[in-house]
């Protein structure tokens, strides 16, 4: 895929998941499940037919074949193309890792109709796939991405668990990536202080020690999804230490949530501070999540998740009763 993909080769990798697709296709589709299936986030370049000021990235689409399996024209390509681009929210030459790419495609295309054939078209102009209609899209993109993007094995997270607890609990600093102390502060708020450890993280076992020892362990800010903290993520890829919980982009946005806290907090990464110190400055500083977790975005851009749009209309109320929960406990008014 060094020259990247067309748009509609997104739909063919779903298509391919429930059944044969046509021959001109069938070998690179195969070739990009392969490499998507060992490189999750391998960056993928939408490359088409957009002249204009797109023209930089254009593509040559080739002229139709006169074989038994004649190429679409020209036109019909280069509609399919831009519509598909349309319904994804890019511009032609976008780059996004292949994760991202395939969660994107279930979250805008529900169907190859209209798009990759037009009922009505009977020229050989708008002749498109003869899968367009035959539901296999539909099919595809409703299984689970685990046969595309292979899951982290249950057995390896809780291996991840055990000894990054086991590291925390003999440890004389805790790393924590800045914008999930807030996060462990929250769940410890909606929990009224009795929270259960959770699978997918450590949350639960940073505030436990803190509140077991907050004047001899320290906190430190660590850049992205740091191991002791977030091991056991099923969303965590360790060999780049990223987040790809939301639809394969929450690492964006939780690393603006860690440069936003950083910047109210006057730190950065890597600073450390004694745990019952940290969280004095937390509370002081941020008052409620906000400031920090707001997202207003459509639910396409990369920039949008769950946790952001809640925030719109007030700040979690977890935090709140965290914070005041906290203050108390380790006498931090």
């Amino acid at each position: 895929m060094e020259d990247g993909l067309r748009p509609f080769h997104l739909l063919c990798l779903f298509c391919a998941r429930a059944g044969e697709i046509p021959a001109p296709q069938r070998c690179l589709i195969a070739q990009a499940a392969d490499a998507i299936r060992q490189r999750p986030d391998l960056p993928v370049t939408l490359r088409c037919r957009a002249q204009d000021v797109y023209a930089y990235q254009d593509v040559d689409l080739g002229a139709p074949a006169s074989s038994r399996q004649p190429l679409p024209s020209i036109e019909f390509q280069r509609k399919r193309d831009l519509d598909i681009l349309q319904k994804l929210d890019l511009p032609p030459g976008a780059t996004l890792p292949a994760r991202t790419l395939l969660h994107r495609v279930r979250k805008a295309i529900t169907t190859t109709a209209g798009l990759c054939g037009y009922e009505g078209s009977h020229s050989d102009t708008w002749q498109g796939c003869p899968l367009a209609f035959s539901g296999q899209f539909e099919r595809g993109v409703a299984m689970d991405l685990a046969g595309v993007i292979p899951p982290r094995p249950p057995e390896e997270l809780q291996r991840e668990k055990a000894a990054s607890v086991a590291a925390m609990e003999a440890a004389d600093a805790l790393r924590i990536r800045p914008h999930v102390m807030m996060c462990a502060v929250c769940n410890y708020g909606q929990n009224e202080g009795h929270p259960e450890p959770l699978a997918a993280d450590n949350i639960v076992e940073f505030i436990a020690i803190i509140r077991q020892r907050p004047d001899d362990v320290a906190v430190v800010m660590a850049p992205g999804a740091d191991w002791m903290i977030c091991a056991p993520c099923p969303r965590r890829v360790p060999e780049l230490n990223a987040c790809v919980n939301v639809a394969g982009s929450g690492g964006l946005s939780n690393e603006k949530r860690d440069l936003d806290l950083l910047q109210i907090l006057d730190l950065q990464y890597e600073d450390s501070l004694p745990a019952r110190e940290m969280l004095r400055l937390l509370f002081a500083r941020v008052a409620d999540t906000t400031a920090v977790c707001r997202r207003d975005n459509p639910e396409l851009s990369v920039w949008w998740d769950g946790c952001g749009a809640a925030n719109c209309a007030q700040g979690n109320p977890g935090y709140e009763v965290g914070r005041r929960l906290l203050m108390d406990e380790l006498d931090l008014h």
